[in-house]
């Protein structure tokens, strides 16, 4: 579970101005931080099989924003793989 700090420096990282709290990149990372956490969670907890389909639920979603940024803006899309260091 992603802490309210937490959260927010990954949001102010993130965001393209100064209010920025929606914007795909936003969105991506902190998917990225809840996916990341959820993965160490589930090495220690193997059979865990209902977080383990939250996991891929917001992999998924993730995926789908990804996509989207990719089509509408590919050195956006590009930006944001480097520096989440996210592999595709």
């Amino acid at each position: 579970m992603i802490r309210k700090d937490e959260k927010t420096a990954v949001i102010e990282a993130n965001r393209t101005h100064e209010t920025d709290t929606g914007s795909p990149e936003v969105q991506i990372a902190i998917l990225t931080k809840r996916i990341n956490e959820l993965t160490e969670h589930l090495r220690v907890h193997i059979h865990d099989n209902h977080s383990r389909r939250g996991l891929y639920k917001m992999i998924g979603k993730r995926r789908k924003l990804l996509d989207y940024l990719m089509r509408k803006d590919i050195e956006r899309y590009r930006a944001i793989i480097a520096k989440l260091g996210i592999r595709k």
